[in-house]
């Protein structure tokens, strides 16, 4: 593993311990471009650093109770059922059309943490009504719990930028336990995608568990670095790193399929009848 790829884990790490998300949409962009894996073994890797260092900011959450049990089992479970579909369906799906769909969530990161930076943004409730476990905010949760399990089995993300608002506005959990709670989501997802790719993925353990290490390693000193910066200020530098980010991969994988896309044109043009 390179000196560039274990300072690119240090600051996947540093995000999640200064912004409590977003980094880990990078993990597989840094595993593809940097490091030089393939887009389906890079996603399998994201989804055991991703899991593993969100269940580290989820048992620290855990500790101050921060985390709601009940919440994260009924939609995790939901959710892990969705992750395991997206990542038995990623086999039909060319390595270049993942990146385009991940592009595309990268952008969306980056556009939702522009907006949480701005100063006049209408900041999630702190505080909801006491009716977080009734069966019409479970309902409401099932969709954005498959969808966010899909995305994380198809693409490696953890889709906490998904997770915590739905838990707030749908859920009606009050944000400082809807962002532990969408940790141990996250966690539980990545083990149903990581078990949905085993099999047909071949795994780099040392790389992937030196890579954690040190992701884990920037989320500690993240967290302690967190009251000596601006959030907002990091919010916005990072969300343009990100959109900046997701351009590329679009921009990659956009030419790679319409190239590919032009090949088989041209050859279906060229065939004649009785020609090999």
């Amino acid at each position: 593993m390179t000196v560039l790829g274990l300072a690119l884990a240090l600051l996947v790490g540093l995000s999640l311990g200064l912004l409590g998300g977003g980094g880990s949409v990078l993990t597989v962009p840094i595993f593809v471009y940097v490091m030089g894996y393939e887009a389906k073994q890079a996603i399998a890797m994201s989804l055991i650093v991703v899991g593993t260092a969100s269940l580290v900011g989820a048992a620290r959450h855990w500790r101050a109770g921060r985390v709601d049990l009940q919440v994260a089992i009924s939609f995790g479970l939901v959710a892990m059922a969705g992750s395991y579909a997206g990542a038995r369906l990623a086999k039909f799906l060319s390595g270049p059309t993942q990146l385009l769909l991940l592009a595309v969530v990268v952008c969306a990161a980056a556009i939702s943490m522009a907006r949480t930076a701005r100063p006049d943004a209408a900041a999630l409730p702190a505080s909801t009504l006491p009716d977080s476990g009734s069966r019409q905010s479970a309902w409401r949760l099932v969709p954005v719990a498959i969808g966010v399990g899909l995305l994380t089995g198809l693409v490696g993300v953890g889709g906490g930028f998904l997770i915590v608002p739905a838990l707030v506005l749908l859920g009606r959990v009050p944000i400082k336990l809807a962002i532990g709670t969408s940790l141990l989501v996250i966690a539980m997802n990545c083990v149903a995608g990581i078990v949905g790719y085993l099999g047909h993925v071949a795994i780099p353990w040392d790389v992937v568990s030196l890579f954690t290490a040190v992701a884990i390693a920037g989320l500690f000193a993240g967290s302690h670095l967190v009251g000596l910066v601006s959030p907002a200020s990091l919010r916005r530098g990072f969300a343009v790193l990100l959109m900046c980010v997701g351009t590329f991969v679009l921009l990659q994988n956009w030419r790679v399929l319409a190239g590919a896309a032009s090949a088989g044109y041209t050859r279906a043009s060229s065939w004649r009848p009785g020609k090999a």
